[in-house]
């Protein structure tokens, strides 16, 4: 009986390590959207250049949560809930580490638009960028704490985001079509607010894999439905 509470207290302990290991990547790749949006707003060519070769501590955070994960797995063979958070870790883990990979995206975007004239003042990609940034903190925030109402609040916000790159992209063509001469740099500001979008998505993917965690029901393409059941 003793040792049986020993290794439920073992694996509980392992699983609230898995837990640490993804905020802090998802701390990771939260800072480095925010540095490549900052970057570009402020054309600061250094914070672009740090988040285009700082991307080895998330690479590394990857492997290291898969390794955790496939070893709880093998090893633990756990059942029900605790099967499906660690299934959902392997996938969170990979949406974080795409959310760095979109940073990079994001900081080569900049690079090439601070090397023209700026073609107007940025106030919705950071904006964009702010709603992203908050629904990946909340979705990771809804992880650890098993909560249902605030991934479903992340899920509310995607539309936000959608609204803002519709927005983006209109007011932009405007721009492109009365000077050519900001056709070039318009279109990167246009694919940055698509990678805002996607970082959205990842987090929406996250707060999916909670509900499922903590219900068992996959909301993956009908999540609107959750508040009506």
């Amino acid at each position: 009986m003793e040792q049986a509470q020993k290794v439920t207290r073992h694996f509980q302990e392992e699983l609230e390590q898995l837990k640490a290991r993804l905020l802090e990547m998802g701390g990771l790749a939260e800072e480095r959207v925010r540095l490549s949006v900052k970057g570009l707003v402020e054309r600061d060519h250094e914070l672009i250049d740090s988040v285009l070769v700082g991307d080895q501590p998330i690479n590394r955070l990857h492997i290291e949560i898969d390794n955790r994960c496939f070893t709880l797995l093998a090893l633990r063979q756990p059942m029900a809930a605790d099967l499906r958070t660690i299934v959902s870790a392997v996938k969170i883990n990979t949406d974080l580490e795409r959310v760095g990979d979109l940073a990079v995206n994001i900081a080569e975007a900049a690079r090439r638009y601070a090397s023209h004239a700026p073609v107007k003042k940025l106030l919705d990609i950071p904006r964009m960028a702010g709603i992203a940034q908050s629904m990946l903190r909340d979705a990771l925030d809804a992880f650890v704490r098993r909560d249902i109402a605030l991934a479903q609040q992340v899920l509310n916000e995607d539309d936000k985001l959608d609204s803002l790159k519709t927005q983006i992209f209109r007011e932009l063509l405007t721009y492109m079509l009365q000077d050519p001469a900001t056709i070039e740099p318009a279109l990167d500001l246009i694919l940055v607010s698509r990678h805002l979008e996607r970082i959205g998505d990842h987090a929406t993917n996250v707060a999916e894999d909670v509900i499922f965690i903590v219900s068992a029901r996959d909301v993956r393409h009908h999540s609107a439905d959750i508040g009506q059941s």
